[in-house]
């Protein structure tokens, strides 16, 4: 019979705790610079110059039809042949920036599409510019309509960067590999990690759809 001993795991909370604040962290940082530039790309996407139009499609194309894992490696591995090195935590940030932004992009556009035309040329006959327009009037609605998406995705990034530990970030799958190779007790402790995640996971949802309606677009 197989005896479980999860206090080998538990006694190992500092590299846990780690884990866990990095995990937050690459979250925070690569959530608010995601969905900043996903905003701007929507834009670009619904609004912009047809060149830019293309430009940004074909970015969001590459991005989602490219496993996130490709993409990470070819930042850590292969940027440095172009004389490009980065950090782990550093090109951990940047591929999940641009997983994230990638998606976030056609979640937003999605909600900016849906916006009334009513609306935008009652905004035109105050004589609103096209930044206010877009930052004041079409934004702010379709952020609500698409809330719920952007916070699953926001989701999924997170999950997401349990890839970072394979080139050795210390997030929380890698403390999790750290702490089986020393005690090999790996069953307890990647159940132990899944509880975090899904804790983490459960936090984080209830979170942002508390900041959504609380700080961006009013309820």
């Amino acid at each position: 019979m197989i005896e479980l001993d999860f206090m080998a795991v538990l006694s190992q909370w500092p590299l846990l705790a780690i884990g866990v604040a990095w995990t937050v962290g690459l979250t925070v940082i690569s959530s608010l610079i995601g969905v900043t530039l996903g905003v701007a790309f929507a834009w670009a996407r619904a609004s912009g110059p047809v060149g830019l139009r293309w430009a940004v499609g074909a970015y969001v194309e590459l991005i989602r039809n490219t496993p996130f894992i490709v993409q990470l490696f070819f930042i850590f591995f292969g940027l440095p042949a172009m004389g490009v090195k980065l950090s782990p935590e550093l090109a951990s940030v940047i591929a999940m920036v641009i997983n994230l932004s990638a998606y976030a992009t056609e979640i937003i556009r999605a909600g900016v599409e849906a916006t009334p035309r009513g609306q935008i040329e009652a905004a035109e006959s105050l004589a609103f510019n096209r930044v206010q327009i877009y930052t004041r009037v079409v934004l702010p609605p379709a952020l609500k309509k698409v809330w719920p998406a952007l916070v699953s995705q926001i989701i999924i990034v997170m999950l997401g960067s349990a890839v970072c530990g394979q080139i050795s970030t210390q997030e929380l799958s890698y403390a999790a590999n750290l702490i089986q190779g020393r005690n090999f007790r790996a069953f307890e402790a990647f159940i132990v990690a899944t509880v975090i995640y899904l804790a983490l996971s459960i936090g984080v949802r209830k979170l942002l759809n508390w900041v959504g309606p609380k700080f961006l677009f009013g309820r």
